[in-house]
């Protein structure tokens, strides 16, 4: 005997439907009148287990025209290759990316002096408060919101490379500028983690209930000390990340990417 609330069973079975297929992405559900009599349930009984869909970010609802499965095109982002000097790319890394993979990017900036947070300075090796310089990015796919990204660089740093506090685009990549400058990226460290957004990032992201976000930290160190911290904040539902290490010649080309 199932022993779960009727509104978690309704949940559960339309989560199945959902999965298999049965409601492509796109797709609306059945009225809550059609659901009630399917699962011999109220429609109160019925609109929570839709609810439950809706907080799990499944499913989205629209007054008057009922409940639709949440359609989510994936980008994929290989992060091996995010910034790498050694593969062509015009422009900075995520322009390149995005255009490469067939669809249209879009960034605004800002540039601002701001004492470093704790988590960066310990990252960057400095004094909590000191100076950093923080170029701030709100970057699109599509016209649709993708990540943020809030990199830091110390402020000694910055007096080698002012142009890092420009506020437009640094058109051949941060990465590629402080390497003119004799100032190279030999390395870095990743740190992957998952939460639930901010509600100023639920806001630059439009991010709808029960998706949590993907934080990326990536700090570069040149030959000497680390150079930044950059940590790119994606819509989880509309991103995926991949890594190459190591000889992938046996790898088919026909394997997800």
């Amino acid at each position: 005997m199932n022993k779960q609330p009727k509104y978690r069973q309704v949940a559960d079975a339309l989560r199945r439907e959902i999965d298999n297929g049965t409601y492509p992405p796109g797709s609306r559900l059945p009225s809550e009148s059609d659901l009630s009599t399917r699962f011999d349930a109220s429609r109160n009984t019925v609109r929570s287990g839709l609810s439950l869909l809706v907080t799990q970010g499944l499913i989205s609802s629209s007054q008057g025209l009922g409940y639709e499965v949440t359609k989510h095109e994936v980008f994929e982002l290989n992060a091996s290759r995010f910034e790498n000097l050694s593969f062509p790319q015009n422009g900075d890394a995520y322009s390149t990316d995005v255009t490469n993979a067939g669809r249209r990017p879009h960034q605004t900036f800002r540039v601002e002096l701001q004492p470093a947070p704790a988590y960066v300075a310990e990252r960057l090796l400095i004094t909590a408060g000191s100076t950093t310089v923080l170029r701030h990015c709100h970057r699109f796919v599509d016209d649709v919101p993708w990540s943020t990204q809030a990199t830091h660089y110390p402020e000694w740093l910055v007096k080698r490379g002012p142009r890092l506090t420009e506020p437009g685009d640094i058109a051949e990549g941060t990465t590629r500028y402080l390497t003119s400058l004799g100032i190279t990226q030999i390395g870095y460290f990743d740190e992957i983690a998952t939460r639930m957004p901010t509600p100023e990032e639920a806001r630059l992201l439009e991010i709808g209930a029960g998706v949590p976000v993907l934080l990326w930290t990536r700090t570069g160190y040149s030959d000497e000390c680390p150079i930044r911290c950059t940590i790119t904040t994606f819509r989880g539902d509309l991103n995926r990340m991949n890594y190459e290490i190591g000889d992938l010649s046996a790898r088919s080309e026909s394997e997800p990417r």
